[in-house]
């Protein structure tokens, strides 16, 4: 069978696969599901996808009456799922679920990606935890090249911008660790407490944002999740 072709099966799990199976067409429906409408927004959301594919699943998803496209006054297209796609939620968040409880901690670290990283803590900040002013975050990863080591997150008016180049304010915060370790807080695996008692993890400037961080931060929607292996 190619990658598009049919299981010829009636069975309703079988013509499900058929559309949703494909490579990277779940992730693309988690990234819509996360509140991505734009072409650029869900190609930050699945970096090391082609901007081709990309295209190709969107289309495939519309024929399959999942997305929606919507023109703008000023050309531009946006990207939303339908009621079918929006009834995938539950499908989506399961799988994540399940993975959270059952895979190995070592297998969900072993894929690191500070683009991605970086992008799933901006859309998940918790911008009401921040003081009501502008707030510059560093994340720093000295292990990493220098065009990926660094990070910033300006919050101002409710709005959360996410840097790779300095924007120029006043830092508020600079938080210092290793990507897998970062990783490992998003994703409920490890803790503040216990990266910065390791050493994995150091946090300068303002005493209050430091103090609050986990509240800031927030976490992977998965975090949360219970796990039966370690």
């Amino acid at each position: 069978m190619d990658e598009r072709g049919s299981y010829g099966q009636f069975c309703p799990v079988a013509m499900a696969s058929e559309i949703l199976c494909c490579r990277w067409t779940t992730l693309v429906v988690r990234e819509l599901l996360c509140g991505s409408t734009r072409f650029n927004d869900l190609r930050r959301g699945v970096p090391k996808m082609s901007p081709t594919l990309l295209s190709k699943r969107l289309k495939e998803l519309e024929q399959a009456g999942v997305v929606t496209l919507a023109r703008k006054a000023n050309g531009s297209v946006e990207y939303r799922l339908s009621e079918a796609g929006e009834e995938l939620r539950p499908v989506i968040m399961g799988l994540g679920n399940w993975a959270q409880r059952w895979m190995e901690s070592r297998l969900s670290l072993k894929n690191l990606d500070p683009s991605l990283l970086m992008w799933d803590m901006r859309r998940s900040l918790k911008v009401d935890q921040l003081p009501d002013r502008r707030c510059t975050i560093q994340f720093l990863y000295p292990e990493l090249p220098a065009a990926q080591k660094s990070w910033w997150l300006v919050v101002e008016g409710g709005a959360v911008d996410l840097c790779n180049f300095d924007p120029g304010h006043e830092l508020d915060l600079l938080v210092k660790s290793s990507l897998r370790s970062m990783t490992a807080i998003w994703m409920g695996l490890a803790t503040i407490r216990s990266e910065t008692d390791s050493g994995q993890l150091n946090i300068e400037g303002d005493p209050v944002l430091a103090r609050s961080m986990l509240q800031w931060l927030g976490l992977s929607a998965f975090a949360h999740q219970p796990r039966r292996v370690q």
